[in-house]
């Protein structure tokens, strides 16, 4: 995604468009929307390419009802009917050395059915053609389409009431199957102003639009939880299923190490520069307590100093930062992992040097894995570190490839500002508000009242 643009979300009233890039930092004061801002990017996925029901409340994020997910305007102006959001990207087009990149839009508007959110439509924008989705009643949707050409419509009537008003994207494509074939008597697109007859032209948007989902070959984004998983002396072979707490990373490891020495090589060997970098450990392993993979282990770290290498030690009886940063970095570098990383106040429990250690990791995994980032913070360490990782070029992302949203808070509504670095790591455009609180604080350490 390249983009995220919101309207009547939440605390954001007037529409507006935030710039994301390969790595995005948002920050600002609590309760600015910043984690309702990550919650809206997993829910427009899941809309777009997900087939699946938006969940407002799955963890880590719970949004509530339709009430309080509407903007709320105060007094006398009460709650919006509606919200919007939307995103822009691009997808791949073609096959081969003439494969290129398609810009994109997708756009969604929410109603109220009962106390839960559910989208009333959805268009989607690619190049000069478009297709929109709009829920008529609750078995019965709109499909419009429109080229340079022309613009039609059909409406589609099915026995089966998709749950919360959802009608995956491709659906009403699959029933066109026959329409493509020349044959219309399972959908009829009526021209619209004046258009002609529904013919090659609609057949070549529905081509365009046929399978979307099947176009963008990424997992689900990975949201991570503010707070992740207790540490426990001993762990118990269990499900890996991925979870924002998580949970399954210990026996993720574990596997790894059973099943592929090779693939657990290569990730204890990151996870370990990482434990180096930041200062916290410089080795970990797995203590198994049996002989099989289906019986009990544990998770050991150690330090060493010079050529001395320290006792290893169990990962309870450490510092609680490395239990809390371990599940992250592990999803971070482990194969298979999504492409999208929604990360909450990543540097919990970590010292200083660590939190900048961690700002490097994600300027590398942003620039060489080709993963996008979207880190919510209130580290000004981490935020430096990657400053003069843009300024000195040593992880390769470019000014371009970051983006700082910064949420300022007004007097009803909150508004998002896109800034950006120049190649010296500087902040550019940047509102009065921004830092004030630290330069206040600044002067006030350097000057005292009389």
């Amino acid at each position: 995604m390249d983009s995220i643009t919101l309207k009547n979300f939440r605390c954001f009233r007037e529409e507006q468009t935030a710039r994301l890039a390969p790595l995005t930092l948002l920050v600002g004061e609590n309760s600015t929307g910043k984690t309702s801002f990550m919650a809206m990017i997993r829910v427009l996925w899941d809309l777009a390419y997900g087939w699946q029901n938006p969940d407002f409340k799955e963890e880590p994020y719970d949004l509530g009802s339709f009430d309080e997910i509407v903007y709320q305007r105060g007094g006398k102006g009460g709650r919006a009917d509606v919200f919007e959001a939307g995103f822009g990207a691009a997808r791949r087009n073609g096959k081969g050395a003439a494969a290129g990149k398609e810009p994109y839009c997708f756009r969604a508007a929410f109603g109220k059915k009962r106390t839960t959110p559910v989208p009333l439509s959805r268009r989607v924008d690619l190049g000069r053609y478009w297709i929109k989705i709009q829920l008529e009643g609750d078995r019965t949707y709109a499909i419009y389409l429109g080229a340079p050409k022309g613009s039609w419509r059909a409406e589609i009537s099915y026995a089966v009431d998709f749950d919360a008003g959802l009608m995956p994207l491709g659906y009403p494509l699959w029933e066109s199957e026959a329409a493509r074939r020349g044959k219309t008597e399972e959908i009829s697109f009526t021209p619209l102003s004046g258009s002609p007859a529904f013919s090659s032209e609609g057949r070549d948007i529905l081509r365009r639009f046929d399978n979307f989902n099947s176009h963008y070959h990424m997992n689900r984004p990975f949201a991570s939880a503010p707070v992740r998983s207790k540490p426990r002396r001993t762990y118990d072979p269990a499900r890996t299923t991925p979870d924002p707490e998580g949970d399954y990373i210990p026996m993720y490891i574990a596997n790894e190490y059973f099943r592929d020495k090779a693939a657990w090589g290569r990730l204890k060997k990151q996870i370990e520069e990482f434990g180096k970098d930041a200062g916290i450990f410089d080795e970990i392993s797995i203590k198994t307590l049996g002989k099989r993979e289906s019986e009990p282990f544990q998770l050991q770290v150690r330090k060493f100093a010079g050529r001395l290498k320290g006792p290893r030690h169990n990962l309870i009886d450490v510092g609680y930062g490395v239990s809390q940063v371990l599940p992250l970095i592990t999803e971070l570098l482990r194969h298979g992992a999504s492409r999208m990383f929604l990360l909450q106040q990543p540097e919990v429990h970590l010292h200083p040097s660590a939190q900048a250690a961690l700002g490097s990791l994600f300027c590398r995994v942003a620039s060489s894995r080709r993963r996008q980032l979207i880190v919510e913070t209130h580290s000004d360490y981490l935020m430096d570190r990657v400053r003069m990782e843009v300024r000195d070029g040593g992880s390769g992302l470019k000014p371009e490839d970051v983006s700082l949203l910064y949420f300022e808070r007004g007097e009803l509504d909150v508004r998002i500002h896109s800034l950006r670095f120049d190649e010296q790591g500087n902040v550019l455009g940047a509102p009065p508000s921004y830092r004030r609180f630290f330069m206040e604080e600044t002067e006030r350490s350097l000057w005292k009242r009389s």
